[in-house]
């Protein structure tokens, strides 16, 4: 039975007003009709409960007007076919005038009431119908690819649901960037209103400009880790401004949409990581092959060039100092290529500490003996206190360490300046300082140099990759260190270092 009222309710959407008061008054004169054979046989009050039937099917079929017209129309129907004297106005019993106001205020009660369950059940039919979209549209954004897409299905959703035209735009670090291609909309907007609604993380709603082509309403795509957003909606062409029931269903939305651009976002973030380390592992293999192939022969020109220079053979000054000149930058392009040799094995762990019992004076020699010709034009003057300990360390490691601070102190001094390298005990602690009287390090060069290939702001006057900081930086933290760069008051650079000291093996006195 409800399912047929169901379905003649729907039929009957499709009339006009007057054809339901026609059909209502029609209603009326078929049970007036039925109803007539039946006097005598049928007491008044059983007369009057069918035409109250036909007053509640009317409301619950036509509607609230054709309700009311039921119920003043089986009035007028009882009081002059059936109540004596028939077929007239006038009323014998005075008690059937209760008996009209009793019918007529109960059939109204009656078609309202049931006006208002049709017009629930409506309202619960367009949820069901809205929420059903809903989850289909969060079923497609589930599979969606791109923030193109997402846009695509968004406005399709709003413009068949809500009949409104709806746009995203997407935020950095909070901030809206109106002028890039993928935040332009279709209708103007209030961009105050859209960073006020990233802010303060709730919906924004201007009633005034709802009538208007702007976006009156403003939702954050918010999202468990961030604001990703805003939905704008511009609600030009309604009818009605949106209700509370379609705002929060824009709202539930805005909920999933948020939750599909951050999940685009990861994606990017983790396509980028695989791009990335794929590219650093083929830049690292192809360094190490290079650097493999690339020290044999460095070596073979190094050993070349001292044995010219050394002046035990019978060449001229201008080839003597040619002979240097090769075997300066012999040494600096192999350190170049140690240190992308070194900066590979860091980064893979291949490059294992060699932990033992060193003297510091002996590993700073070393690294000044390496460089050769390289400090031939600067004077490095060496201070390492008398009870300074020996400090568990891998020489060659730290042989590099000081071998690129030193280069770093000679390429950016003047010709004829000292470099200092001092060592000391404090805090329980050595700590470790070269110097020079360069021009140092620049205030932006401080937060960035230990970064890879970055070269400074003074990189154009002098050669090399940018990595000799960085490696630095990593070799001290393999021991346990800190490195820093501090710029002097007086002028020049100067790189701290500060390591750990252990407890050093006791060494015998000669007697």
């Amino acid at each position: 039975m409800l399912t047929i009222l169901t379905h003649i309710s729907a039929r009957a959407e499709r009339l006009s007003t007057q054809q339901k008061i026609m059909l209502s008054v029609l209603a009326c004169s078929l049970s007036a009709a039925l109803m007539d054979p039946l006097i005598g046989h049928l007491d008044l009050a059983n007369i009057v409960m069918v035409f109250l039937l036909v007053v509640l099917f009317v409301s619950v079929t036509l509607g609230r007007v054709s309700a009311v017209v039921a119920a003043v129309v089986s009035v007028l129907f009882f009081d002059v076919l059936f109540v004596p004297p028939r077929f007239s106005l006038a009323v014998e019993n005075a008690q059937y005038l209760v008996t009209f106001a009793v019918m007529l205020i109960t059939g109204l009660i009656s078609g309202q009431m049931a006006v208002g369950l049709k017009d629930k059940e409506r309202q619960a039919l367009q949820r069901e119908i809205r929420t059903r979209a809903l989850y289909d549209t969060a079923r497609t954004l589930a599979g969606a690819i791109s923030i193109i897409q997402v846009r695509e299905i968004c406005q399709a959703f709003f413009e068949h649901e809500l009949h409104v035209a709806a746009a995203i735009l997407t935020a950095e670090d909070g901030q809206i960037n109106f002028e890039a291609p993928c935040n332009q909309t279709s209708f103007p907007l209030e961009r105050h209103l859209a960073h006020n609604a990233i802010r303060s993380g709730k919906t924004l709603h201007n009633q005034a400009m709802a009538s208007t082509r702007y976006a009156s309403i403003y939702v954050p795509l918010k999202a468990s880790a961030a604001i990703r957003g805003v939905l704008t909606l511009s609600q030009f062409g309604r009818s009605a401004p949106l209700s509370a029931d379609e705002l929060s269903l824009a709202q539930a939305l805005g909920a999933v949409l948020a939750i599909t651009i951050e999940r685009l976002h990861y994606v990017e973030v983790a396509n980028q990581a695989d791009l990335d380390r794929v590219s650093e592992r083929l830049r690292a293999t192809i360094l190490s092959a290079l650097s493999h192939d690339l020290k044999t022969p460095l070596t073979v020109i190094m050993g070349l060039a001292e044995s010219l220079s050394s002046g035990d053979s019978a060449l001229s000054d201008p080839a003597l100092s040619v002979a240097r000149d090769i075997y300066t930058n012999a040494v600096r392009l192999k350190t170049m290529v140690n240190n992308l040799l070194d900066i590979v094995r860091l980064e893979q762990g291949r490059m294992k500490l060699r932990l033992e019992w060193h003297s510091l004076e002996e590993v700073v020699g070393a690294g000044i003996q390496y460089l050769g010709q390289s400090l031939a034009r600067h004077s490095v003057r060496v201070r390492i206190a008398p009870d300074f300990p020996l400090v568990e360390m891998d020489a060659i490691l730290m042989e590099r360490v000081f071998s690129n601070l030193l280069e770093n102190a000679a390429k950016f001094s003047p010709p004829g300046s000292e470099i200092h390298v001092e060592a000391h005990i404090e805090d329980g602690a050595a700590r470790i300082s070269v110097r020079d009287q360069g021009p140092g390090f620049l205030p932006a060069d401080l937060e960035t140099a230990f970064e890879r290939y970055n070269r400074g702001a003074l990189a154009q006057v002098q050669e090399g990759l940018g990595l000799g900081l960085s490696i630095c930086q990593m070799i001290i933290k393999a021991h346990g260190g800190e490195i820093s760069l501090h710029k002097l008051p007086q002028g020049g650079a100067c790189v701290q270092i500060v390591l750990q000291l252990g407890e050093p093996p006791q060494v015998p006195n000669e007697s």
